[in-house]
């Protein structure tokens, strides 16, 4: 018996570039906290502009998906809960572009991850304040468009987890959907 295959989802480019911008958007709102405790290190920054870039018309190119990797390797090298989870913001930003078209639960992470990780890094600087996470996704739902919510609408829900970082991931999902 073969396992039955994802149905294809298709993205076009325009759409990939309107989840750049409000992932990008998102990521921006927490990369002062990363900033902070790593002044030098430009990655995540880069890595926003990169997303910036794309949204605004740019390719998908290497130098897109090596500013997400750089970014993403910011974060495994720096020992701050705070600034680890503003670099995963920032990576992601610049990884929505390679969202895949299949319809898994698991694509739905790769565009809320920007939102989630910058709801996390900022209720993290904030001793743990769970509403000002709440409030980042709030934010974030308040910026996003009917087209791009049409857009993961396409996607099967994301699997529930048991995190505060999940729950933050599956409050950007539900909103994305008008639930």
């Amino acid at each position: 018996m073969t396992a039955k295959r994802p149905r294809a989802v298709v993205l076009s480019d325009a759409e990939l570039r309107l989840l750049a911008r409000w992932a990008a958007a998102c990521a921006a709102r927490s990369l002062v906290l990363f900033e902070a405790i790593a002044p030098r290190d430009l990655r995540p920054r880069a890595a926003i502009e990169a997303a910036r870039r794309f949204a605004r018309g740019g390719k998908r190119t290497a130098e897109l998906r090596r500013a997400a990797l750089a970014a993403f390797a910011a974060a495994r090298e720096i020992d701050d809960p705070v600034a680890h989870a503003a670099a995963r913001a920032a990576g992601a930003s610049a990884s929505v572009a390679y969202t895949h078209p299949i319809a898994t639960p698991h694509q739905i992470n790769h565009i809320v991850a920007p939102a989630g990780y910058a709801a996390r890094a900022r209720e993290l600087a904030a001793h743990g304040e769970t509403s000002v996470g709440d409030r980042l996704i709030a934010w974030a739902l308040g910026r996003t468009t009917p087209a791009l919510r049409r857009v993961v609408r396409r996607f099967p829900r994301r699997h529930p987890g048991k995190s505060r970082l999940d729950q933050l991931f599956e409050q950007a999902d539900a909103g994305l959907r008008g639930r």
